[in-house]
């Protein structure tokens, strides 16, 4: 009787010992998780999550007030298209979404747009603008522009017990509309505190980054197939290196099929998941020479904003720890210098790494990120790798992601009462006053009479991106 006993034991043992890696980290679950199905009275399921419908009695401690606001359902459903793109809340006049807040800090914000065929409203005609806590993330937002279910996603710090996103038409002829809101609280180790700022003079520490608003530019899988939000343990989008490749002369794509080797304090699957670090684009020498060659990626970016420019690592490509060095370039200048994946990694290949960096994008219309083999770099080794990019917009001195204005601007910018009449009578009389007193100093100046002057005064204090 004692060998079922025995076996079974065994089986057990075999069991545990294969699900450990599995079991080896814990799957993210957010404190905040907020997902809106706008316009709906019910619930729809998207890769195996719940988003909830407005109505529903599921809608927790979510709080809309949409003054204004008509549900509106698509009047044809889109093929092989998520569900929460078949209804949308529309808004002829400023409404706003209310989330009760229990974990603060760096929150996901993502909004989905997809215009509706629908006889009420001509989506081709929504023209808004969008703000989040005092954040502006869209400004003069079209709905012409929305060919395919656009997804914008942004990361806010939110230090108050309820984040905002209000909509605002443009003008009381126009329209705002969402398909669906996510308000997600943020893993800790997403949005550290401090990057590098790379000039052409220098490298220095760039502090106060996690408390500064972000829009997602880019994420991109380099040498890898597009990861889907089924994927993601943070429900991310990553699309393929090709568009963005300036050249692959001189590289090699690779694919590892083994275990990435996530370490405490280091890269977390939250950060970046293993389908991204499971593929990279390297650079090998193959005989006693380094290849003279950087594999650089070109992205188009809008000037007037820093950037946060994140870059992913993980030397699946090595057979053995301390051969691989390389340098990292950001714009054109060195980032990262002689970069060791052993030394960044505890010595362990297949260990995953990210660096932060910090780029004035002022006059900048494309941003490029270049690997390349450094004074280091070893003969008949792998002399550069990348796995994967992320490119953030960070809001300007305005507090805006979306142009040069604020959030409070944005809110008065909407008519109240007869203000449509008011402004140009105020207008008016000003342009009347304004030529009433050159005229008098025309005729004051003819009559011999001299004016001392005194310059305006130009030190008006201006929020500024702390660094």
């Amino acid at each position: 009787m004692e060998f079922p006993y025995r076996t079974y034991l065994i089986l057990f043992l075999v069991l545990s010992l294969s699900t450990l890696p599995a079991l080896s980290y814990t799957v993210f679950s957010p404190v905040d998780n907020y997902l809106v199905d706008c316009g709906s009275d019910d619930d729809s399921t998207v890769d195996n999550r719940r988003f909830v419908g407005e109505e529903s009695s599921n809608s927790g401690s979510l709080v809309s007030h949409s003054d204004g606001s008509i549900p509106v359902r698509n009047n044809n459903s889109f093929v092989n298209s998520s569900p929460i793109y078949d209804t949308a809340r529309v808004f002829t006049r400023p409404s706003k979404y209310e989330f009760e807040i229990r974990d603060k800090g760096t929150h996901m914000v993502r909004l989905h747009f997809q215009t509706l065929n629908s006889s009420k409203f001509d989506f081709f005609n929504a023209q808004f603008h969008v703000l989040v806590n005092d954040h502006v993330v869209l400004s003069n937002f079209s709905g012409g522009n929305i060919v395919i279910p656009r997804v914008n996603d942004y990361l806010i710090w939110v230090s108050s017990e309820k984040l905002v996103i209000t909509f605002i038409p443009a003008k009381p002829s126009k329209f705002a509309f969402v398909n669906a809101i996510e308000v997600i609280s943020a893993p800790k180790d997403l949005v550290p505190n401090t990057a590098q700022l790379v000039t052409s003079e220098k490298i220095v520490n760039f502090d106060g980054l996690e408390k500064q608003a972000l829009e997602v530019v880019y994420r991109v899988n380099v040498a890898g197939p597009k990861v889907t939000q089924f994927n993601d343990t943070l429900w991310r989008t990553w699309v393929p290196d090709n568009e963005y490749l300036e050249s692959s002369f001189g590289s090699k794509s690779l694919y590892f099929g083994g275990r990435i080797k996530y370490q405490k304090g280091g890269a977390s699957r939250e950060v970046c998941p293993d389908n991204v670090y499971n593929t990279a684009r390297v650079i090998q020498s193959t005989n006693d020479s380094i290849p003279n060659v950087n594999i650089t990626w070109t992205f188009p970016v809008v000037g007037g904003y820093k950037y946060l420019v994140r870059m992913h690592f993980c030397d699946i490509a090595s057979i053995s720890i301390g051969l691989l060095y390389f340098n990292v370039y950001v714009n054109g200048n060195l980032a990262y210098k002689d970069l060791d994946m052993s030394s960044v990694t505890n010595y362990m290949l297949a260990s995953p790494f990210y660096a932060d960096f910090v780029v004035d994008g002022d006059d900048l219309s494309v941003l490029t990120v270049s690997v390349g083999p450094s004074n280091k770099s070893l003969a008949h080794t792998i002399v550069g790798i990348l796995n994967g990019v992320e490119i953030m917009k960070m809001n300007n001195s305005m507090g805006s992601l979306d142009g040069m204005v604020c959030a409070d601007w944005v809110s008065r910018s909407w008519p109240r009462g007869n203000v449509g009449v008011l402004f140009p009578l105020v207008f008016a009389v000003c342009l009347l006053l304004g030529i009433s007193m050159v005229v008098q100093r025309k005729l004051i100046w003819n009559e011999g009479y001299s004016f001392g002057w005194s310059k305006l005064p130009v030190d008006v204090s201006e929020t500024s991106v702390k660094h």
